[in-house]
């Protein structure tokens, strides 16, 4: 195994002698969290690994217990004090990282082998294959908080479809692996002996394509599905900015915090 050129704080990349990548979110006693240095790494990794002809196909994978526990608890707490426009380049980081991995030109096999809340659901969603195994826990927990899934949501909404979606894109309620097989977030759920099985049966087929026609075919589903252009991602940021700018978003965040309950909660 063999990493890259490259020099990353947060994640690590190894790739076989197949070309096959795996990229690990190394974070594991943050739980995964998204810092923002979490997220200028994968977006550099993305373009990394994008231009890279030699490699075939990228797994995405994460240490420690837990697969991606959303944001970074620093981050949040960054954002309170935050003004509008520096909550919006915020916003607009996650955005990009998340887009430059549901472009990616290579098939992205996500390998979710522990829990997944927020913009964990968003790294899943722009995986092309997602295997989980039994007793993962999973949700968009957003609105607990006062927040919403607001740049995760077109990736979100994309997988899942709007009717499935909308049974757990607001609620904030945990599911767990079947639920999320059903919601069209996990394509196989397995036991965890055979979670690295399962995720090589994902990678073998891509050795026997060729790289450009399966690039141009991962572009063109891109293009046949819902819109998710400069837009659209413009959009959700602003959407999480007006929440940020409301009442609740900071009343929820700081309860958090204090380890009280919001006003909302019954």
């Amino acid at each position: 195994m063999s990493g890259t050129g490259m020099s990353y704080q947060t994640i690590r990349i190894e790739t076989d002698a197949r070309g096959i990548s795996t990229l690990w979110l190394a974070r594991a006693d943050k739980h995964n969290a998204l810092s923002a240095q979490m997220l200028d790494d994968l977006t550099r990794a993305a373009a990394e690994l994008g231009g890279d002809p030699a490699i075939r196909a990228v797994i995405l994978a994460a240490e420690g217990k837990s697969f991606c526990a959303g944001g970074d608890l620093a981050w949040m707490q960054a954002q309170m004090t935050a003004d509008a426009e520096t909550r919006r380049a915020g916003a607009r980081q996650l955005a990009l990282m998340l887009n430059a991995l549901n472009t990616l030109p290579k098939p992205l096999i996500g390998r979710v082998h522990g829990n997944a809340f927020g913009g964990g659901l968003g790294m899943m969603a722009v995986c092309d294959v997602a295997i989980g195994v039994h007793g993962v826990k999973f949700g968009l927990t957003e609105t607990r908080l006062g927040l919403i899934p607001a740049t995760i949501g077109p990736y979100v909404v994309a997988r899942m479809g709007e009717d499935r979606a909308r049974r757990v894109f607001m609620s904030g309620r945990i599911f767990d692996a079947a639920e999320a097989r059903d919601l069209n977030l996990l394509s196989h759920v397995v036991d965890a002996e055979d979670l690295d099985a399962a995720v090589e049966d994902e990678v073998v087929p891509y050795l026997q394509t060729a790289p450009k026609a399966v690039a141009a075919a991962k572009a063109l589903t891109r293009a046949l599905g819902p819109r998710i252009d400069p837009e659209v991602i413009e959009m959700t940021i602003e959407r999480l900015v007006e929440v940020w700018e409301d009442d609740e978003g900071p009343h929820g965040i700081g309860a958090f915090f204090d380890k009280q309950s919001p006003r909302w909660q019954r």
